[in-house]
């Protein structure tokens, strides 16, 4: 059976400000843990006035403190932007306060643009050294740490779960090659998926992290009663991503009736190209779409966006999703 779990963007809505969208991703954590998703990771995003999850360790701890069972962590930290040492102490910070309920997801993007880029004080360059501090940071979660001149503390002896997230052959080949579980970010960027889990799969070492391959594959689900008060609930992920395609990017929209007037053809076909793998529609709908993406992929868990305005809504999309029998057509 395919484990189901959720990547919260934690949203500033539309007229909403950052307080709320704390609020709003506490309340939606904890009606996944009622739910039996598995986990609930958030991402680092800089300069995005849409989204509130910039300090993504202090956002996870927040998340965890508010619920009891549930697996939090990232989907991802972007190594590129901070040293491992620093993220072996958060994280394992994070273990120590919540015990078995953390995840480390790492990319190698730096979630941003260049000029943020360097108001982070990161070298632009800093991205190639992504294999090599992978190794250290996992390193620094190790019981044995005596070659170490430096020891993370909290840290040491942890052993935070790590993964590799990617949206490209490269993340495919360093997660087969360290043996780690690998996550794909096809919610946004679905072009080189297939062959990325192929990749992975037919290059997997097995480590002391993993016995075999285990792969997650991110996509956005919006379930509501009919397949058009979830079509029309979408329309605020494609106002957003025809945005960032004009560069004006703004707080999280709310939905509107016809999308249509809104972009142009030229982005209708970008974005909907970027959202294409996205299962939108009532609960018959959003079974098949489910079926057939887990028919295709054979994905050991899905990553599921559900990027809707309204926080209610957002919460019946995910009562839906858990309701399904996932692994049937």
């Amino acid at each position: 059976m395919a484990k189901l779990s959720i990547l919260d963007l934690v949203f500033i809505n539309e007229g909403n400000n950052v307080p709320d969208a704390l609020s709003n991703s506490v309340r939606v954590a904890k009606e996944a843990e009622k739910l039996g998703y598995h986990r609930i990771w958030v991402a680092e995003h800089h300069n995005f006035p849409s989204i509130a999850s910039a300090a993504t360790s202090v956002v996870i701890g927040h998340l965890a403190g508010h619920t009891k069972s549930i697996r939090i962590g990232a989907g991802g930290i972007m190594l590129p932007n901070h040293s491992p040492l620093v993220i072996a102490e958060q994280f394992g910070t994070l273990e120590s306060l919540y015990p078995g309920r953390i995840d480390l997801g790492l990319g190698r993007a730096p979630g941003t643009d260049q000029l943020t880029l360097r108001a982070l004080r990161r070298d632009p360059m800093s991205s190639q050294q992504f294999p090599e501090d992978v190794q250290e940071l996992l390193s620094y979660f190790e019981d044995n740490q005596e070659t170490l001149q430096v020891n993370a503390i909290p840290g040491k002896g942890t052993h935070v779960p790590v993964w590799i997230l990617g949206s490209s052959l490269f993340g495919a080949q360093l997660a087969a090659m360290l043996g780690l579980p690998y996550a794909f970010a096809s919610h946004f960027a679905p072009g080189a998926l297939m062959e990325a889990i192929s990749i992975y799969r037919k290059q997997f070492r097995p480590s002391p992290y993993l016995e075999k391959p285990y792969v997650m594959v991110g996509v956005n689900v919006i379930a509501a009663e009919t397949d058009k008060e979830a079509k029309f609930l979408f329309t605020s992920s494609q106002q957003s991503f025809t945005r960032i395609l004009r560069n004006r990017r703004g707080t999280f929209p709310p939905p509107i009736e016809d999308i249509e007037s809104y972009w142009s053809p030229e982005e209708k076909s970008i974005a909907s190209q970027m959202l294409s793998y996205s299962v939108v529609g009532s609960r018959e709908t959003v079974q098949a779409g489910i079926a057939k993406i887990l028919e295709e992929t054979k994905a050991d868990e899905l990553m599921t966006v559900t990027s809707v305005y309204d926080t209610d809504a957002k919460i019946r999309s995910l009562e839906i999703l858990a309701n399904l029998d996932i692994n049937s057509d």
